[in-house]
């Protein structure tokens, strides 16, 4: 649902899904906890390119502490992305002037980097904060405007102390 409206909105972040998928992101968004992640990764297995079932499977893992499993969906949703929007595998080989690294319009480069942000989330929650600071340093070489949000990781890293 649309807050400011108040509309009934159907759409994903990421993109759209074909109707079947449509359908258990719907079922997953109703079920209870237990069910919600066996229907996700249900959903990527019938849509492995649909960017969308990636950031629900991310979000629904993290939100339960399941780092691993949210961490796994993230690195998928990472390589699909890349693939669908022509930038290298490996994020590191991704630098600032790279053809496809268009991040400002919604589309899988944006989604790309949005997810790269998620990693570093991630990091940053295992305490891995080294690894957290290079990520944000390679979002923030590649997006130096912070058009996705990566300054509340800033915040939360230097909330826990000095660089390492």
């Amino acid at each position: 649902m649309n807050l400011f409206t108040g509309e009934s909105a159907d759409e994903f972040f990421g993109g759209d899904v074909p109707a079947t998928v449509r359908q258990i992101l719907h079922r997953a968004a109703q079920a209870p906890r237990t069910e919600v992640g066996s229907l996700l990764w249900t959903a990527q297995l019938v849509a492995p390119d649909g960017l969308p079932v990636y950031y629900a499977l991310y979000k629904h893992h993290a939100s339960q502490r399941e780092w691993t499993w949210a961490e796994r969906a993230a690195r998928r949703g990472l390589v699909e992305a890349a693939r669908q929007a022509g930038l290298p595998a490996d994020e590191w080989q991704v630098q600032p002037g790279h053809p496809a690294a268009t991040f400002r319009d919604n589309g899988p480069a944006r989604f790309w980097l949005f997810t790269l942000k998620a990693l570093a989330f991630l990091a940053l929650r295992q305490q891995r904060l080294s690894e957290a600071r290079e990520l944000l340093a390679h979002i923030q070489r590649l997006d130096p405007e912070a058009r996705i949000g990566d300054d509340v990781i800033a915040s939360l890293l230097r909330s826990m102390g000095p660089d390492l």
